[in-house]
């Protein structure tokens, strides 16, 4: 594993960490969209079906378990806690997100590695991710003031998909043979769909004033 793998996965971490700590010490899921976490949890459960079938290492299985159970339970936090579940905003997140969900699952049938129920879920996994943030992007724009612990942990989602593009710049470079277009692919067009928010969040840090994302 190189330092940007290991950054990459770190970054990922910390975001789930930023969004469990504002749920669990504000009691609060403002600004959140349930839409796009429901989606995270559908690319987990897809992406790690070989969790229990091939061991690939105790770190890789740790970060899997941490990832599938922080993600339905955060789905579970604003659905079903009596508290948290008050803050959520229903009638902002409208973002109609099985509309990714279908496109995905069709274009991973079509565009596949191999076509295996393992490898077309995998892949399938791949694309949603690419396009999971949408209904959290839709949902700043429409409510626009964002607090400081949303803002960092949409930050820290984009900037761990682009610490694995330098993975696998890195990989690229140093192990023969090592090409994977379609991971390629949706992790490109997954960060640049965070291009806008980047600018706006570096422009509030440098001004020192509350993130707004243009409506």
């Amino acid at each position: 594993m190189n330092i940007f793998r290991l950054a990459g996965d770190m970054t990922h971490l910390f975001s789930v960490l930023v969004l469990l700590l504002k749920i669990h010490t504000i009691k609060s899921c403002a600004g959140i969209s349930l839409k796009t976490q429901e989606l995270y949890a559908l690319v987990f459960a897809t992406r790690y079906l070989d969790i229990f079938t091939d061991f690939i290492s105790l770190y890789n299985t740790v970060m899997k378990l941490i990832f599938l159970g922080s993600s339905f339970s955060i789905v579970w936090y604003i659905r079903r806690h009596k508290i948290v579940r008050r803050s959520y905003d229903k009638d902002q997140d409208t973002f109609r997100h099985y509309f990714l969900v279908i496109p995905c699952l069709v274009l991973a049938v079509l565009i596949n590695h191999k076509f295996t129920f393992k490898e077309v879920m995998w892949t399938f996994s791949l694309y949603l991710e690419a396009v999971a943030i949408l209904p959290q992007l839709v949902l700043l724009q429409r409510t626009r003031n964002i607090d400081n612990l949303t803002g960092q942990y949409v930050f820290l989602l984009g900037a761990y998909r682009a610490l694995y593009i330098l993975n696998w710049i890195y990989r690229h470079f140093t192990e023969p043979h090592y090409v994977h277009w379609i991971t390629w692919i949706a992790g490109v067009v997954q960060t640049l769909l965070y291009a806008d928010f980047f600018y706006y969040y570096f422009q509030s840090w440098k001004n020192n004033e509350k993130l707004q994302l243009p409506a």
